[in-house]
């Protein structure tokens, strides 16, 4: 039997890469993004921070590396739901309640994680630009598949998209979501159920008889 051809030089730098975002997001959840330093990195890997660098030129690239990494679970469920089936309304229901839910678990479970997305967010990090696009792709998918179907009155996918984010952004917006829990003292079952208020408005402004 013929032995497995050796991975390429590309593919070592590929592994290698992976092996270092996955040991950074383990100390980021432990002790925090701002007190990982790239020596602390390299010490767990048994290598050099010289050899991180040649992977990522800057901590700012890793940071913003693992923060690509946690939003893609976020955008790719909800480029699933955009592309499932069911009307477009409980469509954008289920979008807007999941991003909340998931900006929520982060605060609540995962506050170091929750802190990083936050500066993120804050400070636009690149990667931020990206995932926003792609929640708007999503949600413009939604309306105009209803508005195709009759479901919603026809508006501009992209304009409509964007007010739908910005209408909601204090549910979805990590920040948001925890000044209005620590500031504002806004219970969690409460907060639900004004996104789901806001919902409904919304929803109600689209159809084509509103």
């Amino acid at each position: 039997m013929a032995s497995p051809a050796p991975a390429s030089q590309e593919d070592r730098a590929a592994a290698t890469r992976q092996r270092i975002l996955e040991v950074a997001e383990g100390l980021f959840r432990a002790i925090g993004y701002q007190k990982t330093a790239v020596a602390d990195i390299a010490r767990e890997l048994g290598m050099s921070p010289a050899n991180v660098y040649r992977f990522f030129p800057s901590k700012s690239a890793i940071n913003e590396a693992i923060t690509a990494r946690l939003l893609e679970g976020v955008t790719g469920d909800l480029e699933t739901i955009a592309a499932g089936p069911g009307a477009a309304a409980d469509r954008l229901r289920a979008m807007l309640r999941m991003l909340h839910a998931r900006h929520l678990a982060l605060f609540f479970d995962q506050k170091r994680m929750h802190d990083m997305v936050s500066a993120a967010m804050s400070e636009h990090w690149g990667v931020i630009a990206t995932f926003i696009a792609r929640i708007e792709s999503a949600l413009a998918r939604v309306l105009e598949d209803g508005a195709r179907r009759g479901e919603f009155a026809p508006v501009d996918p992209a304009e409509g998209a964007r007010m739908l984010k910005q209408a909601t952004l204090c549910w979805t917006h990590p920040v948001l979501i925890a000044d209005a829990m620590d500031k504002r003292q806004v219970e969690e079952a409460q907060m639900a159920g004004e996104l789901d208020g806001m919902l409904d408005l919304l929803v109600r402004g689209l159809r084509p008889d509103s």
